[in-house]
């Protein structure tokens, strides 16, 4: 039996069994639930809980669903339904620290689901670990696909027994057993590297030439055509990094690379992921965009901040480039420049083709918010020159995705899409992108104040056919096998005339 109480430092492993969905529009139910307590500090198990669970519809059960779980009605003939459980797994999983393998797109989904389908407010965890995203990122694919069965048998630990239970047991075994190779593989580092990091199954890439490659190791940040070793894999910056938020507050203080920072970064040093995390929530690491998010409410607009941000048609694409910096504690981060300044665009009068979507989500499980927009030729040659660029240096290890969409068709203009970060604080969530309105073509622009984070409010301001001025940022990213640039949004000035 879980204790509860105030203290809510212990992480919470969990896992959901749920059914396979056989038709469209069929959902998943929530089969079985299954979690442990986990002291921070000794990683030993405190306490555990799991339940099979009464589905709303028992025919969802199908032959394909026992199959992936062996769990069959006459199993859950008799278990409690989801609402009778749904205290416990509140309490077991609210404020605290979540773990899990792939849970950030399913598991925690389903509990989402599962709430509102009983028209109770989810939990909320205060931070997330995804195991298959850390493991994928911190341990390199010498696993294979790194599913947990993959991982299992790579460190002899018998079958995945798909329960919950056992699941998230041997999840926490195989974390043990990875974290271990890396403390004594981070003690070695010339011998470890250059030996016996990479498994015969796994890639790594070469940026001076994008191929799949043997594993090479340098350790000169200012090489930009710095061959990947395990190191540089590892601190490679990734797009919305699921564990960014499990760690001590970042310090914000940026360290000098010397020769071996980046061959000897300690791989449990989790404050350097906290501080991507910090940046992408907050954009701290840039102290001009936090100015300019504590703007009044009611104030005009202050173009001190983005006089920085440049129009498609005044950027050469032979002053295009982009480099490996320093960015924090002996990492790097990919960063577009023009002429020797970071990329920044303005572009004035997009038209929106997609109103706000909010089909992924952040660490936290809060919609990720994006909108398209229709592309012209003058930002579509900007944003492909900066695609190829930023392609050339991550390689082709990952599957490409074009910042600029085009299909088959007439109609079926290019589109590029834009991200509107949020952030949480004491008085809730935020939207950080500066949202202003224009309500006639001689009337000033004025700051939109929003009530409480709401997505159908942005959504009517956001409309198919609007026009709007976006103020946006190129983020370059390489994450779980898919590689691209984010726009994000700094400053959007919605034209509702």
């Amino acid at each position: 039996m879980f204790s509860g109480g105030d203290d809510r430092s212990e992480i919470a492993f969990f896992d959901v069994e749920t059914t396979v969905p056989t038709r469209s529009g069929q959902g998943f139910s929530i089969l079985e639930f299954g979690a442990i307590l986990v002291c921070p500090k000794k990683l030993i198990e405190l306490e555990n809980y799991s339940t099979l669970v009464h589905p709303s519809d028992l025919s969802h059960i199908s032959n394909l669903s026992v199959r992936c779980n062996g769990i069959s009605k006459e199993a859950v003939s008799t278990a409690p339904k989801f609402a009778d459980i749904a205290d416990k797994v509140f309490d077991i999983l609210h404020g605290r620290i979540w773990a899990g393998h792939n849970i950030l797109r399913f598991d925690c989904a389903r509990i989402r689901e599962s709430f509102s389908e009983i028209n109770r407010s989810p939990p909320v965890p205060k931070g997330t670990i995804d195991s298959l995203a850390l493991l994928t990122q911190r341990f390199g694919r010498r696993a294979g696909d790194m599913k947990m069965a993959s991982l299992a048998s790579y460190f002899g630990l018998g079958q995945q027994t798909h329960r919950s239970l056992d699941d998230v047991r041997m999840n926490l075994e195989v974390l043990k057993y990875c974290a271990t190779v890396l403390f004594l593989e981070s003690s070695l580092p010339e011998i470890f590297t250059e030996k016996s990091w990479v498994s015969p199954n796994a890639t790594t890439r070469s940026r001076s030439n994008g191929k799949a490659s043997s594993p090479s190791f340098e350790t000169s940040p200012s090489n930009q055509n710095l061959s990947l070793s395990s190191s540089s894999v590892n601190q490679r910056i990734e797009e919305n990094h699921p564990i960014l938020s499990l760690v001590t507050p970042n310090t914000g203080e940026e360290e000098t690379i010397n020769s071996n920072a980046i061959s000897r970064a300690d791989p449990f040093d989790m404050s350097q992921l906290n501080y991507e995390m910090e940046r992408e929530s907050h954009h701290s690491s840039d102290p001009t965009w936090e100015e300019s998010t504590t703007v009044s409410d009611s104030s005009v607009i202050s173009n001190r901040y983005f006089l920085d941000f440049v129009k498609p048609d005044e950027i050469s694409i032979d002053s295009i480039r982009a480099n490996l910096v320093p960015f924090y504690r002996g990492i790097q981060k990919i960063q577009i420049l023009h002429k020797d300044v970071p990329l920044q665009i303005c572009f004035e009068k997009l038209k929106v083709r997609f109103g706000v979507s909010a089909r992924f989500l952040d660490y936290a499980g809060r919609p990720r918010l994006n909108f398209m927009a229709d592309a012209d030729p003058t930002i579509c040659r900007v944003l492909d020159a900066c695609d190829g660029i930023v392609q050339k240096l991550l390689g082709e290890n990952s599957e490409w995705r074009n910042v600029v969409t085009r299909k088959p068709g007439f109609f079926n203009k290019p589109t590029i899409r834009l991200h509107i970060p949020t952030a949480e604080d004491a008085t809730g969530v935020k939207w950080l992108t500066e949202i202003y309105e224009k309500e006639s073509p001689s009337s000033s622009t004025k700051r939109v104040v929003f009530s409480r984070f709401d997505i159908t409010e942005i959504d009517l301001l956001l409309t198919p056919g609007s026009l709007v001025d976006a103020y946006f940022s190129l983020e370059p990213y390489d994450y779980q096998q898919n590689a691209g640039i984010r726009l994000v949004a700094k400053k959007l000035i919605v034209h509702s005339y």
